[in-house]
């Protein structure tokens, strides 16, 4: 057997395109929400790849479910279904809204789904003038073309020529606005159900109410972007479960699979029909591995005790953040829901987020940022209270280091 190659961090710099700048450790080992770099140093893991690790890493369930689908069948195209496949579409659709699924491989490619099916379904029932999306500023919907142009930051998607057209973006929570832009030129909404890259930003009733309303009063689809919301981060299986109202389209990704890479679109049977052979496919979308895992995923997080554990684990980190904030008054407040949580930064920590994570990395633990202001927490649904204290004694004393 070939000797394995000696892997270092300079090697990244060497043979990846340079569009990430990983921190300098790397980690080779995970159980539960800890990870263990290179040198056998410890981390506790609160950022679960960008809520992705929703069981932490290595679950048994998950691990099971791999190994023996990998011992059974790793791909075939659409040409045929298969077993798991089913089994999850069958699972998804009886834990929410939706009748039909289609399968993808990330978050990006449920959200161009997602949109297409909403334009090709405007352009078959009311024809091609109804084409317009409404979509928020500082929402994040993928880096494809198509998802990172209807994403609200402008940044990603400038540089790269001509945008797609007709998708205009309004302030998150502005009723006003919303009602002042939308006519019946408008297919879809596109939004999350509480923002993410955005910085934590839940919906107000008001307004979740009213994009519902207007929606249906011009006949628009209302497509929510649950990729990093969904499988259980909010303490509700779907975040519109929590919030009274229901999509019409449906993306979920990142948890879905807990770390193997799989995405789905929801939606009804009204709307699926539009959708005929031909007009929209993957090549690796329904993937056994994926699906198999996903199911497995699936079953553990839908659970009424695991949903109802997210809840106790919010509490716990507020908890937490409140304590560490009444000795270092750094938190103007503490937002989202479930186990999508922003520290947003007072006026005098203004721009430091990421210092918070690189101080809390050389703690031993690993955070977020939902932009510069904003510490963002998205740990795994099960991750144990012992955990969650030893994390939030580590994010202590790293915010010690930044107040002396």
């Amino acid at each position: 057997m070939a000797m394995e190659m000696n892997v270092q961090r300079e090697l990244f710099d060497e043979v990846m395109v340079p569009c990430y700048s990983p921190m300098e450790m790397i980690p080779v080992k995970g159980e539960g929400s800890s990870l263990w770099d290179q040198e056998g140093n410890q981390y506790i893991d609160f950022a679960g790849g960008i809520a992705v690790s929703c069981l932490g890493h290595c679950h048994p369930a998950m691990v099971n479910a791999l190994t023996e689908q990998g011992q059974k069948l790793w791909h075939l195209s659409n040409v045929m279904t298969n077993e798991p496949a089913l089994r999850l579409a069958k699972k998804l659709t009886d834990l929410c809204f939706a009748d039909k699924v289609f399968f993808a491989n990330s978050g990006a490619e449920a959200n161009e789904a997602a949109l297409k099916l909403a334009r090709r379904y405007a352009a078959d029932v009311f024809g091609p003038e109804k084409s317009q999306i409404i979509a928020f500023k500082q929402g994040f919907h993928g880096r494809t073309f198509f998802t990172v142009t209807v994403g609200g930051q402008a940044a990603y998607s400038d540089g790269f020529g001509p945008k797609p057209g007709d998708i205009i973006h309004l302030d998150y929570n502005d009723v006003d606005a919303l009602r002042a832009h939308i006519s019946d030129r408008t297919c879809a909404i596109m939004m999350e159900p509480l923002q993410g890259e955005g910085g934590i930003i839940p919906p107000t009733a008001e307004f979740v109410q009213t994009v519902r309303e207007l929606c249906d009063k011009h006949n628009a689809l209302l497509i929510f972007d649950e990729v990093q919301t969904g499988n259980g981060r909010t303490g509700e299986f779907y975040a519109y479960q929590g919030l009274g109202i229901t999509p019409d389209i449906l993306s979920t990704a990142k948890s879905l699979g807990g770390g193997f890479p799989i995405g789905a679109m929801l939606t009804t049977n009204k709307l699926a029909e539009h959708f005929k052979v031909g007009t929209h496919g993957s090549t690796y979308g329904g993937n056994p591995l994926a699906c198999a895992v996903a199911e497995a995923v699936i079953d553990v997080v839908s659970q009424p005790q695991t949903l109802a554990g997210v809840k106790e684990r919010e509490a716990l980190f507020r908890q937490g953040l409140e304590a560490i904030n009444n000795k270092y008054h750094i938190f103007s407040e503490i937002r989202g829901k479930g186990l999508l949580l922003g520290a947003a930064l007072n006026e005098q920590w203004q721009g430091k987020a990421r210092d918070v994570l690189v101080a809390a990395g050389k703690q031993g633990l690993m955070v977020l940022v939902a932009g510069a202001n904003v510490v963002r927490f998205t740990p795994s649904l099960v991750i144990t209270p012992q955990e969650i204290a030893e994390g939030l004694a580590r994010l202590d004393k790293a915010i010690a280091t930044l107040v002396e």
